[in-house]
């Protein structure tokens, strides 16, 4: 195995995926970032590398109830996908636009960062929508086809990248909203509404960073690494 520092940090969550909890406690970019070198990543935040690596370390002294996504097959991991991590999204969206609405249309005259919100979400649901129905008719397809029948599929690097770009898209939008919420925090005394929404959209934040990690730093690039063997 790689030193830690020297591999990238979407390969240290693809091999232990609570790694990202130490990640996400420093700020690092595990998912559209997820690239870099931990030391690069460490390096560009100012982050003290050998305290990352000591936690680290310490969970292998512990037993994950995570399961290894990076052991299960492709199509396996493609149906997971789709069956969790695309389903939240279409199942919470409505949800969190319907309460975003409904708390500016209350407390927007206070708190003019809710209507942002507003916004922002709208804007995010129209990305993901038009993101998910491309995965779910291309290439999420094509995948089980090469790993199923060993298909001579093009797939692509140049689409792996669009997505991932997308991926990109979609999770600055994410960032502009815990900024807004002041990290998912509802104000001192905040209605009920409000605090649904707030944790609505943690819950949401969390789901998308594990959706990119799986389809970046696993999908994607195991995909295109079985097209080339086949092809």
């Amino acid at each position: 195995m790689k030193n830690l520092k020297q591999m990238t940090v979407g390969e240290i969550v693809a091999e232990d995926y609570r790694a990202s909890q130490v990640f996400r406690s420093k700020g690092l970019d595990f998912c559209c970032g997820g690239g870099k070198s931990l030391e690069d990543a460490c390096s560009s935040k100012n982050i003290d590398i050998e305290q990352v690596v000591e936690e680290l370390s310490l969970l292998q002294h512990t037993i994950s109830a995570e399961p290894n996504y990076n052991e299960w097959g492709l199509d396996f991991l493609v149906d997971y996908i789709e069956q969790n991590h695309h389903r939240f999204v279409r199942k919470m969206l409505p949800e969190i636009y319907f309460y975003a609405e409904k708390v500016a249309g209350r407390h927007g005259v206070n708190h003019p960062e809710l209507l942002e919100i507003v916004s922002v979400v709208r804007e995010l649901g129209a990305e993901l929508d038009d993101h998910l129905t491309k995965e779910e008719t291309g290439v999420f397809p094509a995948i089980k086809e090469l790993v199923r029948n060993h298909e001579k599929i093009q797939i692509g690097q140049n689409t792996m990248e669009t997505l991932e770009d997308e991926h990109e898209t979609a999770g600055e939008l994410m960032a502009r909203i815990e900024k807004l919420t002041n990290g998912f925090t509802p104000p001192e005394g905040a209605c009920a509404s409000y605090q649904i929404l707030f944790k609505n959209l943690e819950a949401f934040s969390a789901d998308l960073h594990k959706h990119v990690h799986l389809e970046n730093n696993i999908l994607f690039p195991k995909a295109l690494a079985l097209e080339n063997r086949i092809n």
